[in-house]
């Protein structure tokens, strides 16, 4: 199994669907509000246009509007959906690193804690930050190892993040870093301890999703080490673009 095999994988333990159906050649997420991870449809081979067309009425049957994530190497579903009027959302880089790159970084005594069940300060700073009770409840469904991550800066809640294990590889979601903490190495103490939980739960690789418009996250996970190891993106559907094709 490659890398991206294996993330793709640890994406969807780490942040579960409400459910996930076979359904012709896909698999098909049921959202619940969830974001856009827990409601796309994936293929399961090669597709053709008839198979866009069962794909668009099952997500129709669950009251969401159809979503592609495209992988690499699927560039011919790639071209079927932009004939089909869908355009790109959303580019989204993976990356991956040994979890002794992160251990290491020893974030400063009372600097940060992992916990679970998330503290209600946990919840309110995910809530004031647009990851609300939906997005929430996907954690929750998470069934291996996880906890959540409180960040604390001069006396005051700084951030918080989730992470959980899948088959000894951990993956960060959820972090976020309160306005007035930023630039302050937040981020940093929140890996680290995400690092050392990790490690002490079995993990030995560590990853992270990481939107590809997002200069700063990116940066982070650069200067810390952790290889880029591949993407993928959303398509969804463009009605002015349909019109066109």
């Amino acid at each position: 199994m490659t890398i991206l095999q294996t993330l793709y994988q640890t994406t969807d333990a780490t942040w579960p669907a409400a459910e996930f159906m076979t359904v012709g050649n896909w698999t098909i997420r049921k959202g619940a509000d969830g974001g856009q991870r827990v409601s796309s449809a994936t293929a399961n081979g090669p597709v053709t246009t008839e198979d866009i067309n069962v794909a668009e009425e099952a997500h129709a049957a669950l009251g969401q509007n159809a979503l592609f994530m495209v992988r690499e190497g699927e560039e011919a579903l790639d071209a079927l959906l932009e004939a089909r009027g869908y355009r790109i959302k959303d580019p989204v880089n993976l990356y991956a690193c040994p979890i002794e790159n992160l251990t290491k970084l020893a974030p400063a005594r009372m600097t940060g804690f992992a916990i679970w069940p998330p503290l209600a300060i946990i919840n309110e700073v995910w809530t004031d930050h647009g990851i609300g009770p939906s997005r929430q409840a996907v954690m929750q469904r998470a069934k291996g190892p996880k906890t959540a991550v409180l960040a604390r800066q001069n006396d005051r809640v700084a951030g918080a993040a989730y992470v959980a294990i899948h088959n000894s590889v951990a993956m960060l979601h959820a972090l976020e870093v309160v306005h007035d903490h930023r630039r302050q190495g937040v981020a940093n103490n929140i890996l680290g301890v995400a690092a050392v939980w990790a490690q002490d739960n079995g993990a030995t690789d560590f990853s992270v999703i990481c939107v590809r418009d997002n200069t700063a996250a990116n940066a982070l996970y650069t200067s810390l080490n952790m290889e880029n190891v591949g993407h993928y993106h959303y398509r969804v559907h463009d009605p002015k673009r349909a019109a066109q094709a």
